[in-house]
């Protein structure tokens, strides 16, 4: 499956978010792995960032970082420089977004 996610830097954090990114740390890498994250993007407009994320389940994903140690860590500090995530309707939380349309999905005729 695909899930895109919303969150939003810190003012003036933007920088130091970006070099977080260069390499994230190999055992987050190796828990994204067993907990079926095929594939993690981020792209930024301002302050906004916008996460594309490929995973076999999204939700059993993000049950399992909240127990993995390496996400933890990873949270301690890169959570320094992200002020929020938002839904869907815009308020905070981590609930994907909402998929309005699929080119890939319309050329197979899937709803």
């Amino acid at each position: 499956m695909r899930v895109a996610l919303h969150s939003e830097i810190r003012e003036n954090a933007v920088d130091s978010y970006r070099e977080r990114h260069v390499r994230i740390p190999h055992d987050l890498v190796a828990a994204f792995g067993r907990l079926g994250i095929h594939e993690w993007t981020i792209w930024r407009s301002g302050r906004r960032l916008f996460h594309l994320v490929d995973c076999d389940d999204w939700d059993a994903a993000a049950a399992g970082l909240r127990d993995e140690p390496a996400d933890q860590a990873w949270q301690r500090d890169i959570g320094r420089f992200v002020e929020l995530f938002r839904d869907a309707d815009g308020n905070e939380g981590t609930a994907p977004l909402e998929l309005i349309w699929d080119l890939a999905a319309q050329r197979d005729g899937r709803p």
